[in-house]
């Protein structure tokens, strides 16, 4: 059993909210992506997503836009990235780490050999925004065959049929976007997205994290009363920022993450 399934069996065996920050890698810092990871997981991560920083993230609002260009301008790429992990693997054996990233720069290297150097460093699971399902096979044959989960994504938009192939394919969790909008737009419909998630949840087979739109404990705790877990991005890429180096950077996603962690564990979870 991979990492990531043995996490999200233990999540559901406790009756707990999965709670899933991402970051991108070499955002505020090079220096400062394992530790602020470790603070994440200190925090109450239950899955780590790193972002692989990309010149056109089209699904990403400006906040994550513009680290992804700070990333890169540092030198972020790939081979950075999985260095990452594989610095993280050295004191965190435990907390997956699954990858966010865009088609290209997987396609560039071949998905075999991409799989295969994720799997090495570490890494156990991606989500490519821009890989369509009926063109993913070559990818999910690839990464299956190194023990890594191939995430898919489900939005507000998504047609019915598209919508229960992916639930009966979904590897590791099922990522719904509970918008159709770019992260970090402050359009999110607590109401609307639950009724969706409600649906989805009773037709997948694997559980299903809510993300985009989640800012706070609040939203976080909102999400949550309808999806196994919920994913925070540009919040928490805005709140690093003003890291002004490693350290701080770590103490600012520690604290950043503590009170989302406390109002999920705060929900009454049926049995």
């Amino acid at each position: 059993m991979t990492r990531l399934q043995q996490r999200l069996d233990a999540l559901r065996s406790a009756g707990r909210k999965a709670l899933v920050p991402f970051v991108t890698a070499g955002d505020p810092s090079l220096a400062a992506t394992v530790p602020v990871m470790h603070a994440l997981a200190d925090a109450g991560a239950d899955v780590i997503e790193l972002g692989v920083p990309f010149s056109d993230p089209m699904a990403d609002g400006p906040v994550i836009q513009r680290s992804s260009e700070r990333a890169l301008l540092r030198g972020a790429g790939p081979r950075y990235v999985l260095d990452c992990v594989r610095v993280f693997r050295e004191r965190d054996a435990d907390t997956p780490v699954v990858l966010m990233g865009y088609l290209n720069p997987v396609e560039i290297r071949g998905a075999a050999t991409f799989a295969a150097d994720a799997a090495a460093a570490g890494v156990d699971g991606m989500l490519l925004v821009d890989l369509p399902p009926e063109e993913a096979d070559e990818y999910r044959a690839a990464f299956a065959h190194n023990g890594l989960a191939l995430i898919s994504l489900a939005s507000p938009t998504t047609p019915q049929a598209r919508l229960q192939r992916l639930c009966e394919q979904a590897d590791g969790y099922l990522y719904y976007v509970t918008y159709a909008g770019v992260t970090g737009a402050a359009q999110l419909d607590v109401g609307d997205a639950g009724r969706h998630l409600d649906e989805i949840r009773a037709m997948a087979k694997s559980p299903v994290f809510a993300g985009f739109g989640i800012r706070d404990a609040a939203s976080a705790a909102a999400m949550a009363e309808h999806a196994d877990g919920v994913v925070v991005g540009s919040a928490l890429v805005s709140a690093l920022e003003g890291g002004k180096d490693e350290a701080e950077s770590a103490v600012l996603a520690g604290a950043f993450l503590r009170p989302l962690r406390d109002a999920l564990d705060g929900l009454a979870v049926p049995a």
